[in-house]
């Protein structure tokens, strides 16, 4: 087992590509955040203000359940955590992950992929969801080559 996890968050394969390859380059175990009830494409129409993502992010409280959980997440110190930027921040499951495990004292380094937009003000937002580990905000990966995920990930490692 690694002392470094990448988790992650796909609806479309975006980001699972980019995990994939920094779990890969990294030597780092590797999680799928699947939610219990899965996403239709209906459900991601950003354009439709009744879609199933466009009113989870509406609402601050909003927990979509996970399939599953991670084994002896006490075993890590870094975790590197990637998702689809949706409406500016992480899409509500980040949120479920996060409240789900103690993660103090633990380093968790956001990587998000995008159409568009950046990371904004996602890490503070996400800080509250694990008050006692350091979130840091790693930035937005969609093109990252191998190298500059290696490159990437070093500076947390």
């Amino acid at each position: 087992m690694s002392n470094s996890l990448v988790a992650f968050f796909s609806e479309t394969g975006t980001t699972m590509d980019v995990a994939n390859r920094l779990a890969r380059t990294t030597d780092s175990d590797l999680f799928a955040i699947v939610p219990s009830d899965p996403y239709t494409s209906a459900d991601l129409d950003w354009r439709d203000k009744q879609s199933r993502s466009t009113l989870e992010a509406a609402d601050p409280s909003c927990r979509p359940t996970i399939a599953s959980r991670v084994e002896h997440i006490e075993d890590y110190d870094t975790i590197f955590l990637g998702f689809p930027i949706w409406w500016y921040v992480a899409p509500a499951i980040i949120n479920t992950f996060l409240e789900s495990y103690d993660l103090s004292g633990k380093t968790i380094v956001l990587f998000a992929t995008s159409g568009g937009s950046g990371m904004g003000k996602t890490a503070s937002v996400l800080k509250a969801c694990a008050p006692d580990a350091k979130i840091v905000d790693g930035g937005i990966l969609n093109n990252a080559s191998d190298a500059e995920l290696k490159n990437f990930a070093a500076r947390y490692l």
